[in-house]
Formats: structure tokens, C-alpha cells, sequence
């Protein structure tokens, strides 16, 4: 059986980022936000104080803002992906870096602030040591080296609809995955291309017949480990999970995985059935295209997110993002927490 990959190219019309969650923030609320996030240290340094203090911050939204940003982290109905724009910025930004992150001579940390501000509303930010080293804050930028990649260093292939999901040795890779990505822009790609699409569990069902959805509702599918550790850990051999369904739980509030860096289904009929299922992801999904001063809140459960191809010229003015993963509790994945480190895990 082979693995299935996505089409790197999407040609459906898809959905304007006015359907997504659309938070806009006050000019005024913006630069008061910014100007306390530009005094506040590296938050690396002591992160408990530093996400304390950004409740703080961004206690400052409206209250209807702020409302919205916890509803959308707290109820089973809320959509699947937020959309926030009109972010404070950093006055000066150093030069995309060329090795993946963190950018050495950052001088001010007010990206890091809205990005860990926004993920402290929806839960707390946990790192893995198999992803980024175990850091929390996660630089998503091309590399040289893994541009045909599935993983956050590509650039020229598209990146398969998936979820951020962790091996785990217990073979299940859908149990200490991230309840949320929070994706927020630093610096757009140079053509301004590069497209985040996101599918939503409750379209995708929609969009299935019944067949494909029991298929994918039973465990004949194999997901590959994340590229990250297949690279770094594996020598660059598949770790397959056990055998998963793709889809779980009630009709009205599915939860979907899958791996960007392959799935494995186990029988011509699941084959047909994964088929189906990422021509649903293309039909169904959303689009935007981040700039600098917007984040997407992305809920890692109940969708599936993409990107789109991009030129990499590796010349310091490259796409820059970062990301946090954000778990409402770390309780269920206490079996993994690091012994120096409680928000990091094996």
C-alpha cells in the first residue's frame, strides 16, 4: 500500500477569510497592546512570568474581543479557525533566519508577546522535544535543505492537509497532539503567495457519503509519523502509528487526524476512502493569506489545515512565521513531561 498525498496544487474557489472567525483589532487597543509588549523582556527566560503577565496585556482588548477569543477556545460550536488581524508589530525586524530559528538578534519581542498572549487565552503552550528542540515558540520558515519537505521548513511543494500530531511510543499519535496551533506572520513570502487553508471536520462529513465516512470512521489507517521525527529521530524511515480511525466522535462534533507526512491506508476500500476525503478538504476549505500584524487561532482538532506552494530565495526577506501548540490541560500527557522543564515533553 502506498501513501497518499495531496495535489500540490488546489483549484476550487475557496471560501473568503469572511466566513472564518474574523476578529479585528481597534487601532487604539493595537498600539496600547504594542506599546506594553515592546517594554516586556525575552519571555523564554522565565515563561511562567511572562505568560502571567500577558493575561495581563491582553486583558486591555474589549471586552467583546476578548470574549471571542475565549469562546472560541472553549465551546464544542465554535468555528474551527480564527482569524485575527490589526496586531501589534515590532518596530524593527531582523533578518529572516536562515537555519530555521530563533533569530539571534531579535532586539524586541513583541511578535513572541502576541503570539504567546493570543495562546494563553486558549489554553497553555507546551513544547516536545522531537519538534523544535522542545522550544515553545516555534520559527516556521523555509530551509534550504527541507524545501520538498512536509514539514514547516518547506516551500515549494504544498503541505498536505493535516494536524500537528506527536509520536508517541504508546502508538497512538492523536492523544498528546495540540488542542490548538496559533499561526501568527512576521514576515510574508516575497510574492505574497503563500495561502494557509483550513477544512473544518463538520464540512468535510458533510461532504461525504456514507460509505466513506464508516470507512474512515474505523481503524484502517496507519498515520506516519511527523517529518521532524522520521528526519531527526528515524534516520528517515516511516514510524507508523497503530491502526486509527480518521474520523471520532459524534456526528455533530467530529474530531479528524491526519499526518502531513503520510497515511497508510490498509485496504483498497480505505484507500478510495482517503481519496475521498482530501478532495473533500479541498472543496471545503478556507483561505487566507497572513501578513505581518495577523495571526489564525487554528483549532488542531476538529480541522485539518494546508499550504500553499512558495518561492524561498533564503536571502534574509523570507516567510516567517511562528507557532505555539497550545493543550487546554497537560494532565492527560503528564507520562511525557521533561524532568527540567513542566511545559516540555518527551
Amino acid at each position: 500500500m502506498t501513501a497518499t498525498t495531496i495535489q500540490t496544487t488546489i483549484q476550487t474557489t475557496m471560501r473568503t477569510p469572511q466566513t472564518l472567525g474574523l476578529i479585528e483589532v481597534p487601532d487604539a487597543v493595537r498600539d496600547a497592546i504594542g506599546r506594553d509588549l515592546a517594554a516586556e523582556p525575552d519571555p523564554t527566560l522565565d515563561i511562567d512570568r511572562a505568560m502571567a503577565r500577558y493575561h495581563q496585556i491582553f486583558a486591555g482588548l474589549p471586552l467583546e474581543l476578548l470574549q471571542r477569543i475565549l469562546d472560541f477556545g472553549r465551546h464544542n460550536d465554535a468555528p474551527g479557525v480564527g482569524y485575527v488581524r490589526n496586531l501589534p508589530v515590532d518596530a524593527e525586524l531582523p533578518a529572516t533566519p536562515g537555519d530555521g530559528g530563533p533569530a539571534p538578534d531579535k532586539k524586541t519581542f513583541v511578535a513572541e508577546g502576541v503570539l504567546l498572549g493570543l495562546s494563553g487565552l486558549l489554553g497553555e503552550p507546551v513544547g516536545f522535544l522531537t519538534e523544535k528542540n522542545g522550544q515553545l515558540i516555534h520559527d516556521v520558515i523555509p530551509v534550504p535543505g527541507g524545501a520538498m519537505t512536509q514539514t514547516n521548513q518547506g516551500s515549494t511543494v504544498f503541505l498536505n492537509f493535516h494536524n500537528d500530531i506527536v509520536h508517541d511510543a504508546i502508538g497512538r499519535y492523536d492523544v498528546s497532539n495540540p488542542d490548538f496551533l496559533v499561526l501568527s506572520c512576521l514576515r510574508a513570502d516575497h510574492e505574497g503567495i503563500a495561502a494557509t487553508h483550513y477544512a473544518d471536520a463538520r464540512d468535510i462529513v458533510r461532504a461525504l457519503d456514507s460509505r466513506t465516512l464508516e470507512l474512515l470512521r474505523s481503524p484502517l489507517f496507519r498515520l506516519n509519523a511527523p517529518g521532524s521525527y522520521v528526519r531527526d529521530v528515524a534516520g528517515g524511515r516511516e514510524v507508523l502509528s497503530d491502526p486509527v480511525a480518521m474520523i471520532n466522535g459524534p456526528e455533530e462534533y467530529p474530531e479528524i487526524s491526519s499526518s502531513a507526512n503520510g497515511v497508510r491506508a490498509m485496504t483498497t476500500a480505505a484507500e478510495a476512502a482517503l481519496d475521498r476525503l482530501q478532495a473533500a478538504c479541498r472543496e471545503t476549505a478556507h483561505e487566507v493569506h497572513l501578513r505581518p500584524g495577523e495571526a489564525l487561532l487554528i483549532n488542531n482538532r476538529k480541522g485539518l489545515h494546508a499550504r500553499t506552494p512558495f518561492t524561498a530565495r533564503y536571502d534574509g526577506n523570507d516567510r516567517w512565521l511562528q507557532r505555539t501548540y497550545v493543550r487546554r490541560s497537560q494532565w492527560t500527557i503528564r507520562y511525557r513531561q521533561t524532568a527540567d522543564n513542566r511545559r516540555v515533553h518527551h
